[in-house]
């Protein structure tokens, strides 16, 4: 069995600016590299400082403050040293926020807290996606981890459950099906997996294919295919036949933040039938 597996194209990096200096907003980062808050975003070990802890939450960094912090105003500093936003601090304040959304640049974020124009503390966090496929199944075979057990669509559809491991949100764009399945994502098949503009992502609750998925820190969520790559098509994809077939596919998920590809290859088996439609089909890892 031939695998078909063409050049994805990837989409366009986030640009970044380099060399920026990180006067741009008032009180710079010290050289001596002390930071309130550790890099993984734990409570900060300097229990006096006003800086007790920066994380991400969702698509949002938070700042949180001492009971007690003597700020004015909080400023956050990109990746690439250019300004991302500055925050005033109301009296009695614990925390602000910064809106990184999904769509931000990975790498070091710098939390300055200023009082007046004098820097009190500084803090860094590196904000990162990390996603993981950790599973894949088709609506045929089980039924009862799909959208809708009893609608006749399901059994050419397939879920693939996504966990981000990483502190920073990410956004999928796309759920690509290359390979020896049914109805491949490529000229094989469906044809969409170089078309920007198509997901191949279904969203049950709008019924209809959205155009990206948007997956926070820690989260695990369920993707569900839209394009049917599990229906058997004349003379498209792969089509049952009178011997046991054996082969290999990838499930790939394009991204804007992370890495923009992430993949798993799968062992699939078709049994034995006479007719084109009529086999059963097993996914291995």
């Amino acid at each position: 069995m031939t695998k078909h597996n063409p050049h994805l194209s990837r989409r366009t990096a986030l640009q970044t600016v380099s060399g920026a200096a990180l006067t741009s907003i008032a009180g710079c980062l010290n050289t001596n590299g002390n930071s309130g808050t550790p890099s993984d975003g734990s409570p900060s070990s300097n229990s006096q400082g006003p800086l007790r802890r920066v994380v991400v939450d969702g698509t949002t960094l938070v700042v949180e403050l001492s009971e007690d912090a003597d700020v004015d105003q909080v400023n956050l500093i990109q990746p690439n040293g250019e300004p991302f936003g500055q925050r005033d601090v109301a009296t009695g304040a614990q925390q602000v926020t910064f809106e990184l959304g999904a769509s931000y640049s990975p790498g070091e974020y710098h939390v300055i807290a200023l009082a007046g124009e004098e820097t009190v503390e500084e803090s860094s966090l590196s904000v990162h996606p990390n996603l993981r496929i950790m599973e894949i199944g088709i609506g045929k075979n089980q039924p009862e981890r799909m959208w809708d057990s009893s609608s006749d669509k399901i059994s050419k559809e397939a879920f693939v459950s996504v966990e981000n491991r990483g502190n920073g949100p990410d956004t999928i764009t796309q759920l690509l099906f290359l390979g020896d399945v049914p109805y491949p994502s490529d000229k094989e098949g469906t044809n969409y997996a170089n078309n920007e503009d198509i997901s191949g992502i279904y969203d049950p609750e709008k019924d209809t294919e959205v155009e990206e998925v948007v997956i926070g820190p820690g989260e695990q969520l369920t993707l569900y295919s839209y394009r049917s790559p599990f229906a058997f098509v004349r003379g498209d994809g792969t089509s049952c036949k009178s011997e046991e077939q054996n082969g290999e596919f990838e499930v790939i998920l394009k991204t804007q933040v992370g890495s923009n590809q992430v993949s798993e290859t799968y062992g699939i088996h078709y049994s034995a039938s006479e007719e084109f439609d009529n086999c059963g089909i097993t996914i291995s890892e």
